[in-house]
């Protein structure tokens, strides 16, 4: 059994937890997860299984997005519903109008400075543990993409808004930006992924889904392949010779594949090296244009 399985994670759970209970329900000791959801949090959660867990550092998973609703007029000290109050403020003046203007102001390239209530470290000390003894250190913005923002509902002093951001955006943080920028302060009350790269919550089951899908034998075809997963990667099929040399960890010769790139490929790209559409190898391009003969390629993670 190898692949990603899209877990919906329930609210409650850590990222960790769902990892045990995958590993529990299937019986497999290789399971990992991508993209960490807080425990409050729920929706997309990519988990590897098997040689899927081999592909993670390979994904994809520049572009997320997430329904999430934020709570005006109260402000947390981790900028969440987890937290403890901390200030209380009217929000009267708020109405559709200045909350669309607002809105607008965050699409595009902002900055942001990563909460303290964070698994980010200083000294190697994550941040969220100096934020429980009540200290904040300095911490710089960092450069992100807003590519969408859009108001679903207003039920104030509730806002839902679904947002497509870049990977390593703060959902939390952007509400309580937003709650600043509209003079109130805010928190974020609730928050869902619904995409995390390819990964999609259509895609997504319940853990007693996986559990009863394992029971029928029909999950199969929940698991997507470790060749799916990198398709956004430039991909080169190999013929039997060539696969046999992956086997055992060796690069083909220039006979090894079905074709190769023409013309330029830029040094440092990876791409993975497959079989009859099974994913082998990823590899990365080491010089350009090919020339027969040339060992192009270095291999960075043989896949079994």
């Amino acid at each position: 059994m190898n692949g990603f399985i899209v877990i919906d994670k329930p609210e409650g759970l850590t990222s960790h937890d769902i990892v045990n209970s995958v590993r529990k329900i299937l019986n497999l000791k290789k399971v990992g997860h991508t993209g960490t959801l807080d425990p409050f949090a729920t929706g997309v959660l990519p988990v590897a299984v098997g040689e899927g867990t081999k592909a993670i550092p390979f994904l994809d998973e520049s572009v997320k997005e997430y329904l999430a609703v934020m709570h005006l007029g109260v402000i947390t000290d981790s900028q969440d519903c987890t937290g403890k109050v901390v200030a209380e403020n009217s929000f009267g003046h708020i109405n559709e109008s200045v909350l669309k203007e607002t809105f607008s102001r965050f699409v595009g390239t902002i900055k942001q400075v990563p909460p303290m209530f964070s698994a980010l470290k200083r000294c190697g000390v994550p941040l969220y543990k100096l934020a429980r003894q009540g200290k904040s250190v300095h911490r710089e913005p960092r450069e992100l993409t807003i590519f969408s923002l859009n108001i679903e509902k207003i039920e104030l002093p509730k806002i839902s808004f679904m947002v497509r951001c870049t990977r390593g955006t703060y959902v939390r943080t952007l509400a309580s930006d937003l709650g600043d920028a509209l003079g109130c302060g805010a928190h974020l009350s609730d928050l869902r992924r619904t995409v995390s790269g390819m990964f999609n919550v259509d895609d997504a089951i319940s853990l007693e889904e996986l559990s009863r899908l394992k029971e029928e034998c029909l999950l199969a075809e929940n698991i997507i392949s470790p060749y799916r997963a990198l398709s956004h990667l430039m991909d080169i099929a190999l013929s039997d010779k060539g696969a046999d040399r992956i086997r055992v960890g060796t690069l083909p010769d220039m006979e090894g594949f079905e074709m190769y790139p023409q013309g330029h490929l830029p040094a440092g790209e990876k791409l993975t090296l497959s079989y009859k559409e099974r994913l082998l190898a990823v590899a990365e391009n080491i010089c350009s244009p090919w020339v027969n003969g040339q060992k192009n390629l270095r291999l960075l993670r043989v896949f079994n």
